[in-house]
């Protein structure tokens, strides 16, 4: 039996630490405040954006939300953005994505300052964590990060596989579990031997989009598995990319869908937030 990794308990642990983070930083007179720019109505998005005031007034942060219509141009939204990069009582700016079709997602991530970018996503704060500088970390790799330390999963020495190359997911994730010392091959849709590949890893972390891909035979006995994926499958229900009834015996430890990877982005963009305002110092 796999130890069960649960990023509920995990993200709550984090959610209470930041609490009393944002408690002192108020003591002292300090006011966080976290602007959160969605255009259009994708239900998907509405979910995830009413996730992160629930945990901003969790946490005491303020939330300002711009809900705007499908219609919004692209001035519209960046005359906005430019607004709140110049706003001293805004700490982080966060643009729901995808954006409409008729919106450059790469233009909108550019204008968003790196001072405020707690989504992680513009090249600066990219590019900071290629080379070691402080910045901004997306926050899904950043929350398994703390998934695996929380969890007392030893992560120096040992081979990563990471299955997705994504600039949200995959090249951050990668360039993170360097950081903390492993050995990281990465694999994508055209990676020739994957099951061979995959079976080598200490630690799979499976961001492919597919689900159930993965089963039993992709993994080595007693790996730790991270799954990040989330879709419904034909009874409606929610599953991952791995096939988690045929993993979980095989695996040592391993993150269930839904309530493993997924509530952890949110408590990431919290901290991202609280780190936003700390550095102003």
């Amino acid at each position: 039996m796999a130890k069960l990794i649960n990023g509920k308990e995990i993200s709550q642990q984090i959610k209470d630490e930041l609490k009393e983070k944002v408690s002192a930083l108020k003591a002292q007179g300090k006011n966080i405040c976290l602007a959160v720019i969605q255009v259009g109505n994708d239900p998907a998005s509405s979910v995830y954006v009413g996730n992160k005031k629930k945990a901003c007034a969790y946490i005491g942060i303020e939330s300002r939300a711009f809900e705007l219509p499908e219609e919004t141009t692209e001035e519209e939204l960046l005359s906005i953005i430019k607004d709140l990069n110049e706003d001293d009582g805004v700490h982080g700016i966060l643009v729901q994505l995808p954006v409409p079709k008729h919106i450059n997602e790469e233009k909108i991530i550019n204008a968003i300052s790196p001072k405020k970018d707690v989504d992680g996503f513009h090249p600066e704060s990219v590019g900071s964590l290629c080379i070691g500088r402080p910045g901004f970390v997306s926050c899904t790799p950043a929350g398994i990060i703390q998934l695996l330390k929380r969890s007392e999963i030893d992560i120096e020495g040992k081979h990563c596989v990471v299955i997705g190359r994504s600039n949200i997911v995959g090249k951050p994730m990668a360039l993170l579990m360097l950081r903390e010392n492993a050995t990281v091959t990465i694999c994508h849709s055209r990676t020739k031997n994957l099951k061979e590949i995959c079976k080598e890893a200490d630690i799979l972390i499976v961001a492919i989009g597919k689900p159930k891909m993965i089963d039993a035979s992709y993994v080595k006995d007693g790996a730790t598995v991270i799954d990040v994926g989330i879709h419904r499958d034909a009874n409606n229900k929610l599953c991952g990319d791995v096939d988690f009834a045929s993993v979980e015996p095989v695996a040592g430890a391993i993150t269930p869908v839904p309530g493993g990877v997924g509530p952890m982005t949110i408590a990431m963009l919290m901290n991202n937030c609280v780190e936003a305002a700390e550095r102003e110092e």
